[in-house]
């Protein structure tokens, strides 16, 4: 076996032993370690292009839902949240009917479900991507160039019949299920304003099925090290229809916007939303999937929550592509019909790293 190859064999030893203990990145922080193991070190090559792009102080987008029910305001938010789609891809939203208790509760209990004793948390540690509630580190662990330093609890809500569920952990049990019933509800009065925003009808994108089913991905982002080195999370576009997060107050996330990296700053009570890959193909491109990162932190633990509008569970008997309406003559079809069940395929076999799903199904 040659020296790469030794390498590599060698790099996958040291991440089977890493999964193996089921304690993710804070297992290594608690263990007080001072350096970062080998696999969450980027390629230098990679390094050195992050020096290329400039970082520059712009901010996204902030739009203000309220008097939303008043038409001369309603027309004009349709109208930012139009302009924010097409060019960013990113806005945030503030006054959008979810109350602070609600939003720092359902923080407080990630927190709290994170910063557990192991033994607790390796109860729900899993990459079987069946099982409703998952703990990990890194779905994509064995694919990517480069672990990110976080970890991850995931839970599937495809039915409202799944909202009292014991299955949820108990130290955030109350407060996801809280959470969950008011970000669906946003999420629908978002589907409404974009489905405007294309000159279409308040339920169209409803109809499609697009708010159907949703899941929680909960990131927790502990103190790192040697941030200078690493990712939160690496480069990549949402491949869904529309992505709503709630972060804390330590910042991390960055949008690649006009050749350079965006610090999304938090806001207290805000929301970002973000347009996935599948609502830049429906919308035939008018709305824009852009990519975004997580840097890591010497302070932390950051915290997100991004709740993942992505169409139906049951997918192997639904298509999507363009929307009739948006195509004509003089702006024919860009995107290719995709059956959902080859799209989430081919996500899962691609895994983060920056993947942009929506290059493969242009015409």
């Amino acid at each position: 076996m040659d020296a790469s190859g030794a390498q590599e064999y060698d790099r996958m030893q040291d991440l089977k032993d890493f999964d193996k203990t089921e304690a993710g990145v804070k297992g290594l922080v608690d263990s007080g370690l001072q350096k970062i193991p080998k696999i969450f070190v980027r390629p230098a090559e990679e390094l050195a292009e992050d020096l290329k792009h400039k970082k520059a102080q712009i901010e996204v987008p902030v739009i203000d839902l309220g008097g939303l029910e008043k038409a001369d305001r309603h027309k004009q938010i349709v109208e930012e949240v139009r302009t924010a789609s097409e060019t960013w891809g990113f806005f945030q939203v503030v006054n959008h009917g979810i109350s602070l208790n609600v939003l720092d509760e359902m923080l407080d209990g990630i927190q709290k479900f994170n910063e557990q004793g192991v033994e607790e948390k390796k109860k729900y540690y899993t990459r079987d991507k069946i099982k409703r509630v998952r703990f990990h580190c890194n779905f994509d662990l064995f694919k990517s160039r480069t672990a990110s330093w976080r970890d991850t609890l995931q839970i599937s809500f495809s039915d409202p019949d799944q909202n009292d569920s014991e299955e949820l952990p108990a130290l955030c049990r109350k407060s996801t299920v809280e959470y969950s019933k008011h970000v669906v509800e946003l999420g629908n009065i978002l589907f409404g304003l974009l489905s405007e925003a294309l000159g279409l009808k308040p339920e169209h994108l409803g109809n499609m099925d697009c708010s159907k089913g949703h899941h929680l991905t909960c990131h927790y982002y502990p103190a790192c090290p040697e941030p200078e080195l690493t990712l939160g999370t690496a480069k990549h576009s949402d491949p869904g229809f529309l992505t709503i997060l709630l972060q804390n107050q330590i910042n991390g996330l960055q949008i690649f916007f006009q050749n350079q990296w965006i610090d999304v700053q938090p806001i207290r009570g805000a929301l970002v939303i973000n347009i996935g890959d599948l609502l830049q193909l429906v919308s035939n491109g008018k709305f824009k999937s852009n990519k975004h990162r997580v840097v890591a932190n010497r302070l932390g633990p950051r915290i997100s929550v991004a709740c993942f509008f992505s169409g139906p569970i049951i997918m192997d008997k639904v298509f999507y592509g363009p929307i009739e309406e948006l195509i004509s003559e003089e702006n024919p079809a860009i995107y290719k019909e995709v059956l959902l069940s080859d799209y989430v395929m081919k996500f899962i076999a691609a895994g983060l790293d920056d993947n942009f799903l929506v290059n493969y199904f242009k015409v």
